[in-house]
């Protein structure tokens, strides 16, 4: 018997084959660890009660609009109805916490935000089948139905959802974890914290998945994704079904926060707050929906108590933010920082402060004319008169209704000039910019 022996000839991409491994993304690194260390450092730098209840409230809401720009920013999918699976996920989650205390379900009161998120993303899955076959207008009406449906039901079965009066609950169940009973506010806010961090890891790396990438296709170009293979209402259902999860464990944190849900949390009022201030805080990029969140925290519990026109105020702002900076803060951040790499922000930054002054002297102005009718209408008994950024104001002063008057259009006209002289500034800017980076490309 003869054996023979055959030698497979190396090829040159045989020979070429290794594995290479990618260097750290320092940056990266540094930008998380700086963003964990945020978290735990936070309630040291702001201990008062007050601040310690508006960071998890933004701690929470951070989980939320991140989890809705998975489909508005991700996928292009405009919702109108995103409340619905933070709201069922925290209605979930404080009869679970009632079943917890009632001594008929072992789990910690730490694994309760997961089962509201798992009811989100139940939810998602079974309203996301009818909803993501559609895109565009469409979506957007059938979320807003949908809403709508789920709202009306919060009345009609009072069983599940309270009525009127909602669902309240008790956190502080079952034996203490490590002397942890969730008790005092700030064991509550790490654990909101905790789970902030965990939860925008992993949506940040579902952006960088395969799937993620193909979300950004099916937002581009729906029909060229379909044309290579894929579909795309799949692929939204999915992304869909994701969002609702995270949505769910958003709704479970602030279920154990508050120890009570309303029907206000599946309202059109609240899935119209997400999409406003992710769009305000930029909803193309990655970090945009965080500042949405963090500023959502601030207008509805701070702005609010200052002044009874804060939703005119807000209305004002997102108008302001759509005609002058669509890309909302991010962009503006991003922009500014492209400019500063390139060592040109030292020449823009006059024209930023003649912007933000002409600005803030409109503001003040309308601000004031404002606050003077609602005083009129709504706090006459009062006196006449107010106080305004610690003035004394007669209100029925035509002095002040004059001068007001005179603020605002001086400084709506010089804001005019400031922006037009800052757009020339800012593409011969620009323009010097694209030049350097020719001059670079060709060395």
């Amino acid at each position: 018997m003869t054996t023979t022996t055959t030698t497979q000839k190396k090829t040159p991409a045989t020979r070429r084959r290794s594995y290479r491994f990618q260097p750290w993304n320092v940056g990266r690194w540094l930008v998380w660890g700086g963003f964990a260390l945020l978290l735990v450092l936070a309630p040291l730098l702001w201990r008062s009660s007050f601040a310690l209840t508006m960071l998890s409230q933004m701690g929470i809401a951070i989980i939320v609009c991140l989890s809705y720009n998975l489909l508005l920013g991700q996928g292009g999918m405009l919702s109108f109805g995103h409340a619905v699976y933070s709201g069922l996920g925290a209605y979930l989650a404080i009869h679970t916490l009632n079943q917890v205390g009632a001594g008929t379900l072992a789990l910690p009161v730490s694994l309760v935000p997961l089962v509201g998120g798992l009811g989100g993303g139940l939810f998602a899955l079974l309203l996301g089948h009818v909803s993501t076959r559609k895109s565009g207008t469409t979506f957007a009406m059938i979320t807003l139905g949908v809403g709508e449906l789920v709202w009306s039901m919060s009345l009609m079965l009072p069983e599940f959802f309270g009525g009127e009066g909602g669902i309240s609950s008790n956190r502080v169940v079952g034996p203490p974890v490590l002397g942890i009973t969730f008790g005092p506010q700030i064991q509550v806010y790490y654990l909101i914290a905790l789970y902030c961090f965990v939860c925008t890891a992993l949506m940040f790396a579902f952006t960088r998945t395969p799937l993620g990438r193909m979300l950004n296709a099916v937002r581009d170009n729906a029909e060229r994704v379909e044309f290579i293979g894929y579909n795309a209402s799949r692929i939204r259902w999915i992304a869909f079904t994701i969002a609702g999860f995270f949505a769910g464990i958003g709704g479970g944190l602030a279920a154990l926060n508050f120890e009570i849900v309303t029907a206000e949390v599946v309202s059109a009022h609240r899935s119209g707050a997400y999409l406003l201030f992710v769009f305000l805080g930029g909803a193309i990029f990655f970090f945009g929906p965080i500042l949405g969140a963090i500023l959502m925290v601030i207008a509805l519990v701070l702005l609010s108590e200052l002044t009874m026109a804060w939703l005119l105020y807000l209305g004002l702002i997102f108008l302001f933010m759509v005609v002058y900076a669509p890309g909302g803060l991010a962009s503006l951040i991003m922009m500014n920082l492209r400019v500063a790499a390139f060592g040109r922000l030292r020449t823009l930054w006059c024209a930023w402060l003649g912007l933000a002054g002409t600005a803030l002297a409109a503001l003040a102005g309308l601000g004031v004319m404002v606050e003077m009718v609602y005083h009129r209408q709504l706090d006459a008994a009062l006196g006449d008169q107010m106080r305004f950024l610690g003035a004394s104001i007669d209100v029925r002063s035509p002095d002040a209704w004059i001068g007001a008057l005179l603020l605002l259009l001086t400084g709506a006209g010089l804001f005019e000039l400031a922006r037009r002289q800052f757009s020339r500034e800012w593409d011969e800017t620009q323009e010097a910019i694209e030049k350097e980076i020719k001059r670079r490309e060709s060395l």
